[in-house]
């Protein structure tokens, strides 16, 4: 009787692991299908790299150029061997016609097929799967971001001078050689407000990007909807309007989307793995899908943790879902990747932290400031998740968006037309403005972190809340400002300001002394603030830290430097 019972409860285990495993929308798919036929699924694994170790290695490296290569390189190899023994079961599968050739997700540590039921059931047995879900194809691109004519004035247009881009401009800053890759339905390379500042991509790429979706070399625009964001970072006027904040940055055309705006999630994921092995220094998509899979939401976790190890930010929209709280209720207003972390904590975030990833998430505007009636509302919360993190009840969540950008009837560049121009409205248009002012603040220091980025985007921006909002992020972005203080505070005038951290490196305590210190900050190489104190003195210590690598700012009277320290 005892065995009995012993066996019915295992047996009871075993299918509640593999209810775990299998994602719930997979599962569904799974009861309406054959046995017989193929379902396209996502297979994430167990293991992640160690991202301390990576981080610590990395930091070593003079560049960020360097620093990206090398994490790329890194989380390559560690997928390759993770997934060794799955690939070997699943190459003897696909001779038995049980799946279709595997494909590989390096970033995320997953990889995506067609399986049969009976495939999928055995996988989720294995020790070394995580999650499995249904790759299903899904409207990234609402139909409600519809273009209108636009006027034929030739001038800069509104938003661009709403957040003082062209200010910046007459700084000298004009985003040259910063890459920005536009994940979307595709680019109009043939623009001429865009024609001459391309990504080069040789002749393995001579359309400047590449089309992930239908897996060739041409990423040309039948949507509309990249285009014109590629037009708010980078439209240089030379046809008639200048609608970009950064008319000299490269874009990166990337499709990842069909002519409805549907595809994927590996397809999008893929298009961000893509971008940063070819060298892009900032994403700029303007998608996300509401009511995600746990499976699409833990593989966009993971892929922009990846993003931000590799020193590239992310800028990503919030989502237009705010005026329909009743069918998309907080804390799922927010579309995924828009609810993943950014690679700075604000001071407000500190009272419920969480880990990082490279999302800075940009809310919209109207012309006087005040919160489009669209904008999606935070928090988000990522507590029911492999993460565990962001506490939504109890907690404050993830406080998002992170900041907002004028959104509403921006004029950009239209697809249909190499010199035409259109408007439209949507977080969509709010985010590459915010992408093209990270390309300004990159071209006047090439050497920002994400964590540096978003956090002098958040300190300069014009406050519209008294402290972080789940509408506007900390407020709207200020170009001018935001380069202002990149000279100011990030390196740049650092002969002006003598600092020493003694011993450095260490396995106890650091001791620093600067003269007129009054403030310092420390952060771990990927952002996190660790710990933050007034100091009224020229010499204080620092002590109780983990092993790993720190960023230290110390505020004097004449600005702030920032020195590197090592904890053995």
């Amino acid at each position: 009787m005892k065995k009995t019972i012993f066996m019915i409860t295992l047996a009871l285990a075993c299918m509640f692991a593999q209810a775990q495993v299998i994602d719930p929308l997979l599962q569904e798919e799974m009861n309406r299908r054959t046995d017989s036929e193929m379902i396209e699924i996502t297979v994430l694994m167990k293991s992640r790299c160690d991202r301390n170790m990576l981080n610590q290695r990395a930091s070593a490296l003079p560049t960020r150029a360097e620093r990206r290569a090398f994490v790329v390189d890194e989380l390559k190899r560690f997928t390759e061997a993770s997934q060794r023994d799955l690939k070997l079961a699943l190459a003897e599968m696909e001779q038995q016609g049980e799946v279709t050739a595997p494909r590989t997700l390096w970033m995320s540590n997953s990889l995506y097929f067609s399986a049969t039921k009976e495939t999928v059931l055995a996988l989720s047995k294995r020790d070394d799967v995580a999650h499995i879900g249904y790759n299903i194809e899904r409207k990234w691109i609402e139909d409600d971001e519809k273009p209108t004519p636009a006027n034929e004035t030739r001038e800069i247009t509104p938003n661009i001078l709403k957040v003082n881009a062209d200010k910046v401009w007459e700084l000298g800053y004009t985003g040259k050689d910063i890459v920005v890759s536009i994940i979307d339905a595709g680019v109009n390379y043939n623009h001429l407000d865009l024609a001459d500042h391309l990504w080069d991509g040789g002749e393995a790429f001579p359309h400047h990007g590449y089309d992930v979706r239908n897996e060739d070399d041409d990423p040309m625009d039948d949507m509309g909807h990249g285009t014109h964001c590629a037009g708010t970072v980078a439209g240089d006027g030379t046809a008639g309007s200048q609608t970009g904040v950064a008319p000299d940055a490269q874009i990166m055309c990337i499709k990842s989307v069909n002519a409805d705006g549907t595809g994927g999630a590996v397809k999008l994921a893929e298009g961000m793995e893509w971008s940063v092995e070819h060298g892009c220094d900032i994403i700029s998509m303007s998608m996300g899908l509401v009511h995600p899979s746990v499976t699409e939401r833990e593989l966009f976790r993971r892929t922009c943790v990846s993003i931000l190890d590799a020193g590239v930010s992310s800028f990503i929209c919030a989502g237009n879902e705010g005026f329909a709280l009743d069918q998309y209720p907080i804390p799922q207003n927010v579309r995924i990747p828009g609810s993943c972390p950014p690679p700075y904590l604000d001071p407000d975030q500190m009272a419920n932290p969480g880990e990082l990833s490279s999302a800075i998430v940009v809310g919209s505007v109207d012309d006087n400031d005040q919160a489009s009636f669209f904008t999606a509302n935070g928090p988000c919360t990522w507590q029911d998740t492999e993460f565990g993190d962001y506490a939504y009840n109890p907690g404050i969540g993830l406080i998002r968006p992170d900041v907002c950008a004028p959104g509403e009837s921006i004029k950009s560049l239209n697809y249909t037309s190499n010199t035409g121009y259109k408007s439209m409205t949507g977080t969509s248009q709010a985010t590459p403005c915010v992408a093209g002012i990270a390309a300004l603040m990159l071209s006047k220091n090439p050497e920002l972190s994400p964590a540096d980025i978003c956090r002098i985007l958040e300190e300069t921006s014009v406050k519209l809340t008294p402290t972080k909002s789940n509408l506007t992020g900390v407020g709207r972005v200020d170009a001018l400002a935001a380069v202002n203080a990149v000279e100011a505070g990030d390196g740049l005038n650092e002969q002006s300001i003598e600092a020493e951290i003694f011993p450095n490196p260490s396995s106890g305590s650091f001791t620093i002394v600067c003269e007129g210190l009054k403030r310092v900050s420390v952060y771990s190489v990927d952002g996190r603030l660790v710990k933050a104190f007034e100091v009224n003195e020229t010499e204080c210590r620092i002590e109780g830290l983990d092993r790993g690598v720190y960023l230290v700012r110390m505020e004097t009277e004449k600005g702030f430097v920032v020195r590197k320290m090592v904890k053995m």
